[in-house]
C-alpha cells in the first residue's frame, strides 16, 4: 500500500498520532506541552503501550480541516525527529488508516488487520 509522503487536506477532521517509545518519551512529552500551549485541540491520553493499529506508543491530536494548514507545517518543524501518523476521520477505519493516511517522518507498519477482522 502506498501512502502520501506528506499530509494533504482532504478530510473534514483528522487525527495526528505522535509516535514514541521509552527512549523518546521525554521528547514526546515536551512536544505535547508545546502543542497544548499553542493549539486548542483535543488530546488523548499518553499511551505507553501499543494500542489499536499503532506499532509504537502514542498520543493523538484531533483537529479539523480549518486547522490543517497551520498545524501540519508547525508539527513537521517541531516534531524533533518523532514520527507522526496523520489520517482523516470518516466512518471507515480501514480506509482512514490506509488510503486516508500519511506521515511526517519515517513510515511505520500499522496493524490494519484489526480493521479487516471487524468487517468480516
Amino acid at each position: 500500500m502506498t501512502f502520501s509522503k506528506y499530509p494533504t487536506n482532504n478530510y473534514d477532521s483528522y487525527h495526528a498520532h505522535i509516535y514514541f517509545l521509552q527512549d523518546t518519551l521525554e521528547i514526546a512529552l515536551q512536544l505535547l506541552d508545546k502543542i497544548k500551549g499553542k493549539f486548542p485541540y483535543e488530546v488523548s491520553a499518553v499511551y505507553k503501550k501499543c494500542i489499536g493499529p499503532h506499532p509504537k506508543w502514542n498520543y493523538q491530536i484531533t483537529f479539523t480541516k480549518n486547522d490543517f494548514d497551520d498545524f501540519i507545517p508547525w508539527l513537521d518543524v517541531n516534531r524533533e525527529g518523532l514520527t507522526v501518523f496523520v489520517h482523516g476521520i470518516s466512518d471507515d477505519f480501514l480506509k482512514d488508516h490506509t488510503e486516508g493516511a500519511s506521515w511526517l517522518g519515517k513510515e511505520e507498519k500499522l496493524n490494519i488487520d484489526i480493521f479487516k477482522e471487524k468487517k468480516d
